[in-house]
């Protein structure tokens, strides 16, 4: 057992390669408590538990007052060990408190027929049949080495509370006909998207190959992935292929730079190439799906590298989205979006000009009110079905503000599954409070003796009435 403040990697192989029982590791209830290095030391070494394989079950619990004391009285047991007496250790190994620790789980069982769902929907543009498409793009799952602890609350949280309030700011453009643009915009909160972006292969899938008309054949102007939004003071657009000049993808990257150059000097902004590599077993970024399907697409996030371990993390809670910066990057994906859609720039708009205020204006108490919805309950693929109370709340939120509103769903192939998702992510752990085997020893020894003084006391009774009567006869004459 060990606690998260005195967790390392080290002590972890070391009891794997003791041949633990067990390994349990103590969380506390407010990770916001837990020092900020502990927390990146474990977000680093997150990815290596994941890696490794081994025998040993490896448990994560919450504390409380219980878990605690278990703990402490087993540390303390192991802390007497290096007594300098021997007495002393020997007395301490037969009295103190031991604890067998049981589950009740059965053996993991692979889940056959498991669905992961995804959710689509509209707002349909203003003019002829072939209008460009705008995809707006955000995995709602998340990922962790404890699937029923990962909140996923940056990861991707951020993203799908951006996606929400870009439906809501664009569905009351589109609701008037002088604001309504010539783009059809379609949003997709995609499932599975932390198990190679299941859910977006998919969808595409069925939209490219299996149907004769759907938005993603006609005319996409680009596809604008959202993960990670929720810190920091930078952005970075990745692409797999930089945008060529003239397109509506490079006027998009010149919106971002216009829009953060005039109104947030303080984000520092980059756009990240980084090409597709088909050998690696899972893409880096979500629009690399859409690249490989020749679909102009970017993915945009305040992390600078798909390799960093706050992806994947269970320790991406609540705590660690600041809400102001979610809100300021919600504000400049909305401007910029605005700006391409409307051609605004083209239109002799100022670059300081300021869309979305007044009642317009990004709502930073909604932002805040679907975050603390999302990073209130585990995400992990493995645990939303299409009947899961989430998805049907996630479902009812894009109804507000969209059209068409329809789930998607993928099932791993049974033949050559892509993924296979197991049961048993959560059982219930028996401390019974036991005594070691020399205590039984003690005790033993303890009743043996005191039977044998009873037998001689019994044996020779007279002999021991007459000294006791002697000595209470001394006493008297005293």
């Amino acid at each position: 057992m060990m606690r998260l403040v005195d967790f390392s990697y080290e002590q972890y192989q070391k009891a794997l390669r003791q041949s633990a029982g067990a390994v349990v590791i103590i969380l506390p209830r407010a990770i916001s408590s837990v020092p900020q290095d502990v927390v990146r030391q474990f977000m680093e070494i997150e990815p290596e538990m994941l890696a490794m394989e081994t025998i040993v079950p490896v448990y994560f619990a919450v504390e409380d007052e219980e878990l605690l004391s278990i703990y402490e009285q087993t540390r303390a047991a192991s802390a007497s060990q290096g007594s300098a007496s021997a007495a002393e250790v020997l007395l301490h190994t037969a009295t103190a408190n031991g604890f067998q620790m049981v589950t009740s789980g059965a053996q993991s069982k692979a889940i056959n027929d498991w669905l992961i769902p995804s959710v689509e929907g509209r707002l349909t543009g203003l003019g002829g049949e072939d209008l460009p498409t705008v995809v707006i793009v955000a995995h709602y799952d998340s990922f962790g080495v404890a699937p029923w602890l990962s909140h996923g609350a940056d990861s991707n949280g951020s993203g799908i509370s951006v996606l929400l309030e870009l439906a809501r700011l664009f569905s009351r453009l589109y609701t008037y006909r002088r604001t309504h643009a010539g783009y059809n915009l379609l949003f997709f909160a995609s499932g599975g998207g932390k198990f190679n972006y299941q859910g977006t292969k998919r969808w595409l899938e069925d939209n490219l190959d299996h149907t004769d008309s759907s938005l993603l054949q006609d005319n996409v102007a680009f596809v604008l992935c959202l993960d990670t939004l929720g810190r920091g003071n930078s952005l970075h657009l990745h692409v797999s292929k930089p945008p060529k000049e003239g397109t509506l993808q490079h006027a998009f990257l010149r919106e971002l730079e216009m829009v953060i150059a005039s109104q947030f000097p303080e984000v520092k902004f980059s756009m990240v190439h980084k090409k597709i590599n088909l050998a690696e077993d899972m893409l880096a970024w979500e629009h690399e799906r859409f690249a490989i399907r020749r679909l102009p697409a970017f993915t945009i996030s305040h992390l600078e590298s798909h390799r960093d371990s706050r992806r994947n993390s269970i320790m991406d809670r609540r705590s660690r989205v600041d809400t102001k910066a979610l809100t300021r990057n919600t504000r400049i994906i909305a401007e910029a979006l605005t700006r391409v859609i409307y051609n605004l720039t083209d239109k002799g708009a100022p670059a300081d000009l300021q869309i979305f205020t007044d009642q317009m204006q990004v709502q930073q108490e909604q932002l805040e009110s679907v975050m603390d919805w999302l990073s209130s309950q585990p995400r992990a693929a493995q645990l939303i079905d299409k009947d899961s109370t989430f998805l049907n709340t996630l479902e009812y939120c894009m109804g507000r503000y969209l059209k068409d509103v329809k789930q998607h769903h993928v099932k791993a192939d049974k033949r050559d599954p892509e993924f296979v998702f197991y049961d048993q992510l959560k059982q219930v752990m028996n401390a019974y409070r036991v005594k070691p085997a020399i205590f039984d020893l003690l005790l033993a020894v303890c009743i043996a003796a005191y039977l044998g003084v009873a037998y001689v006391a019994v044996q020779h009774f007279g002999l021991l009435y007459r000294m006791i009567q002697r000595l209470s006869l001394k006493t008297k004459q005293q």
